[in-house]
């Protein structure tokens, strides 16, 4: 099993902390991409918009998000060892591997199966765990 990322908040108010400060490298990373695709000063103010720099700020926050990579065995076994974590399951039972995440302040464990590729698992888990749970907090 390895772990990727390194935001996992313990609490709700620590999400949204987490979020605050994603703010300005979200301005940051919006404006460099601007440049790179020479927009000039007119089209840059009015294409990049705050929903443009809130949207990169959620794609910053939910890529960075703490996801274990697994056998789906490995998930199962995390579940037994942590009963009290309500369980959201994403994919089939069928295939050998699993990502997850946990959120402590709903007391929950978000899973997606995969049997390839896991960068694809991992990104699909975040997003999930970022509109699942996340959005409403931060």
């Amino acid at each position: 099993m390895d772990e990727r990322g390194f935001l996992a908040p313990e609490t709700a108010e620590e999400a949204a902390e987490q979020y605050r400060e994603l703010g300005p490298a979200a301005q940051t990373v919006t404006r460099e991409t601007a440049k790179a695709m020479e927009f000039d000063r007119e089209e840059y103010r009015e294409r990049v918009t705050n929903d443009v720099v809130e949207t990169a700020r959620d794609a910053l926050f939910a890529s960075l998000l703490e996801v274990s990579v697994g056998t789906y065995e490995e998930f199962e076994a995390f579940c037994d060892e942590h009963p009290d974590l309500e369980v959201y399951e994403n994919g089939s039972t069928e295939v050998e591997r699993a990502v997850w995440h946990v959120v402590p302040f709903e007391d929950a464990v978000v899973a997606a199966t995969f049997q390839n590729e896991p960068e694809a698992a991992v990104g699909t888990l975040r997003r999930i765990v970022h509109g699942k749970f996340y959005s409403d907090a931060v």
